[in-house]
């Protein structure tokens, strides 16, 4: 049986410490989360100081939102694969613009990434820069469905398997590769897609989840969107009772996190490992 209890537990213990180059519109949102999981953050994105403060940290995640910090990424990322510590990509739109999409492709190729992690959309197209840049067909990757699950589980295997990074694709499923084992998991709720930032702070937390188990990304990963999405849907449920909007169902979810116990997680996660 996947542990996702011990994952959850090693956060709260070890505490650990992720400095984070990320979005500014999201930046305070991904700090609480990590904090609510039991981790540290740090949010130092000034080129003249992210490699630096890598070398204190557990884990670094890189988020394009913050297009303006791709050289801060490249620094940081470089001295955090020298050092042997895990590094989580959210490739943000991607395939949005030729900038976005040469960032993206820049950021793969220089720097070896523990876990990448994004919506539907954005894995779409970061699997496109790293063929021949036709991309793939849109019909596997618009959303994952029952219907298109095992077309996308090819894709993401596939992408795990030329990045050797784990892929994490999240939405109504998400689906976890590491290019030999694959997890798709079934939590979660369609309010966290009516709040600003629900993906960047998965990246954070998963960022928290490998700075705790470093060696094991495939599980970091997995436990950490496992705890998202069953999270998203306490919070939803609280929700529901109060008759409350996104505004408080973002801090909401916040809150399930901080107070999630390794027993809730166990019970609520729907999962199965292919």
């Amino acid at each position: 049986m996947f542990d996702f209890a011990k994952a959850l537990c090693l956060v709260r213990t070890k505490a650990p410490l992720v400095q984070c180059i990320t979005n500014f519109v999201t930046v305070n949102d991904c700090a609480n989360m990590i904090l609510a999981a039991g981790g540290s953050p740090s949010m130092a994105h000034d080129i003249r100081e992210a490699a630096e403060a890598v070398c204190a940290a557990n884990a670094l995640v890189c988020n394009l939102g913050a297009i303006e910090d791709v050289e801060a990424m490249l620094l940081a990322g470089k001295q955090a694969n020298q050092l042997g510590k895990p590094v989580v990509l959210d490739p943000v739109a991607a395939g949005g613009t030729t900038l976005r999409k040469e960032a993206a492709k820049r950021l793969v190729e220089e720097v070896q990434f523990a876990v990448i992690r994004g919506n539907a959309s954005e894995i779409r197209a970061l699997a496109g820069a790293n063929t021949t840049g036709s991309g793939v067909d849109a019909s596997a990757f618009d959303v994952v469905t029952e219907e298109n699950l095992q077309e996308a589980i090819q894709i993401v295997r596939a992408l795990a398997q030329r990045t050797k990074s784990v892929i994490a694709v999240s939405g109504k499923l998400d689906v976890i590769s590491n290019g030999a084992w694959t997890m798709v998991l079934k939590n979660g709720c369609s309010t966290m897609a009516r709040i600003t930032g629900s993906g960047c702070m998965l990246t954070a937390l998963i960022g928290a989840f490998c700075g705790a188990m470093p060696q094991d990304p495939f599980t970091a990963a997995c436990a950490a969107m496992a705890a998202m999405g069953v999270c998203g849907e306490l919070a939803d449920q609280r929700r529901l009772q109060n008759k409350t909007g996104n505004a408080t169902f973002r801090t909401d979810l916040i809150d399930a996190v901080f107070n999630l116990t390794e027993e809730e997680l166990v019970k609520g996660v729907e999962y199965e490992i292919l």
